[in-house]
Parts: C-alpha cells; sequence; structure tokens
C-alpha cells in the first residue's frame, strides 16, 4: 500500500476516485441519485410545504443486535475448543514438567525459593499454553459488539418516528443487513464495522484498514442496499452506509463509491437533519413491509 498522504489535499492533489469530504447534503443527493424516478420517492409522503410531519413511533423489530455475529462467534470457539481439548494431557504434562524442573533448578541457585521458582515457571508454561480462540473468532465477537453498539445508538430515533430493524437476512442470500433504518430521511441499510486505530486513503483513491482496502466492505454494503430494496418490492431508494467504531475517518467522514462512511456515533444525528422525504404513513408502510418481508439472521 502506498503511504498515506496528509489530508486534506490541495485540490490539484486530491486522488482520482469517488472519495470527498461527505456534507449533510451528500445524503439527501445520494438519494436523488440512486433513484430511477426520484419524484416517487416523495410522493405520497405527506411532507410538502404547509403540511407538518408528525413523528409516530414505529414498532419495527425483527432480528435482536448482533444476533448473527455473536453465533458465529459461538460456533467457531466451540470448533475451536473441540479441537483444542484433545491437546490438554501433553499441555498439563508440560506444565507440570517445567514447575518440577524450575522447582529443581531454584533449589540449586536458592534453596529456599526452589518451590516458588517452579511454582512461577508452571503459571508461565499454563498462561502460554491455555486455550485462546482465533482472531478470526475474535473478530466475530467484536463485530456483533459493533452492532450491539450501533442499535443503542439508533435506539432514540425511535421516538422521532423512525423504525429500526436489525439483523436481518437476506432471502436468496448467505448476507445480512446488520440495521435498515426506515424514517423521514429515507431508507438505509446501515453497516456496523467495528475497527482499531485510523482508517486511511492512499493517493489512489482507495480507503484503508491496516493492510486490508475497504473495497469489498463497500461492494458488499452497495450489494446488501440493491436486494433491500429489491425484497422490499416498492419503488424506494435504499442508501447503504458504513458507520464505523474505533478508528478515525479521513475529514471525519467520506463518500466512496456512493457509499458515506462516517464515524457510528455521528450517525444518529446525520439521519436527523436529512430532509423529511417520508411521512409517517409511508414509514409505517416500509416498516411492516419490511417485517414481513425479512427475517431474523439469527
Amino acid at each position: 500500500m502506498a503511504s498515506p498522504r496528509p489530508w486534506p489535499f490541495d485540490d490539484d492533489d486530491r486522488p482520482s476516485g469517488s472519495v470527498r469530504p461527505l456534507s449533510q447534503a451528500d445524503l439527501q443527493a445520494i438519494l436523488t441519485h440512486l433513484g430511477d424516478d426520484p419524484d416517487r420517492l416523495l410522493a405520497g409522503t405527506g411532507t410538502g410545504a404547509g403540511r407538518p410531519v408528525v413523528a409516530v413511533r414505529v414498532r419495527a423489530s425483527v432480528g435482536r443486535p448482533g444476533g448473527s455475529a455473536h453465533a458465529a462467534w459461538r460456533r467457531m470457539r466451540a470448533a475451536e475448543w473441540a479441537a483444542w481439548t484433545p491437546t490438554l494431557p501433553w499441555r498439563v504434562a508440560a506444565t507440570l514438567g517445567v514447575a518440577v524442573g524450575g522447582g529443581a533448578l531454584g533449589r540449586l541457585a536458592v534453596p529456599r525459593l526452589g518451590l516458588v521458582v517452579g511454582v512461577l515457571a508452571a503459571i508461565a508454561v499454563g498462561w502460554g499454553l491455555r486455550f485462546r480462540p482465533s482472531p478470526d473468532a475474535i473478530a466475530w465477537r467484536r463485530g456483533a459488539a459493533g452492532e450491539q453498539r450501533t442499535a443503542r445508538l439508533l435506539g432514540p430515533l425511535e421516538r422521532q418516528g423512525w423504525a429500526v430493524l436489525h439483523d436481518l437476512a437476506l432471502p436468496g442470500s448467505r448476507a445480512n443487513l446488520d440495521h435498515l433504518v426506515i424514517g423521514p430521511g429515507g431508507v438505509f441499510v446501515v453497516d456496523s464495522k467495528q475497527y482499531r486505530g485510523r482508517l486511511q486513503l492512499d493517493p489512489s483513491g482507495r480507503l484503508w484498514h491496516g493492510r486490508y482496502p475497504l473495497t469489498t466492505v463497500l461492494r458488499a454494503v452497495s450489494f446488501e442496499a440493491d436486494r433491500a430494496a429489491q425484497v422490499l418490492a416498492d419503488p424506494q431508494v435504499v442508501v447503504p452506509i458504513v458507520a464505523v467504531h474505533g478508528a478515525q475517518i479521513p475529514w471525519g467522514k467520506v463518500v466512496m463509491q456512493g457509499v458515506p462512511i462516517v464515524p457510528a456515533r455521528r450517525l444518529p444525528s446525520m439521519l436527523r437533519t436529512l430532509p423529511a422525504v417520508l411521512g409517517p404513513e409511508r414509514i409505517a408502510a416500509v416498516a411492516h413491509q419490511a417485517r414481513i418481508r425479512f427475517r431474523a439472521a439469527a
């Protein structure tokens, strides 16, 4: 990966590609450009001039936040534990052998400390030989925690007329939606990511987390949003969003390949400030469709 350069660049130095800072108007622009006929999105919403929008709390719970990720973590941990258990006898034997050997050497050096040295050596070896889940399994656990944190952040939106559903299986696909958010500002598929450190842009305009580009992540959430629009079977624009926990984002928020990437903590306020395009009746109708046509992934 090419080393990242300071941001923001001057206009002449800005890398090529679909990347720019995300303004509050960007999501509305995406809503407009993604739709085949944007006027249909506004039809029948009850948000015309002079007609106030009344927030109605919509109950639309289907899945459990992070449910499928947590289930994957449990499956992987159980499989790894089953593979680790047969090795327990030699691990115990190695720990006891080190304890005896350490005690004997300790007595030769300092007779009174032989037992202490043996115990400390056994603890050190036992700690090194303990069961530890693999990084892949731990990634699932962290992913589940990230989805749960996003769900807590999105929860207060329900008091302001939004419907929030979690961990939905996509019919005909192995993918699942972390969060489906429906409200006055539109319909959104939110993909939660739990990262460490910071995300970095390279001169070619690609976004990286450490050694890994986010290209696959962006394609996946775009695919999920497209499929969600098909499942809802409605002339509806569904906007993909990546909500990031833990890592810093260039400019604080960016749009890449048509996908906004934002800090998770800022997502609720960003959604609340969007212009209203759906009225209460429309929100309730779309949420009802989602409850019927999606099932919990776990």
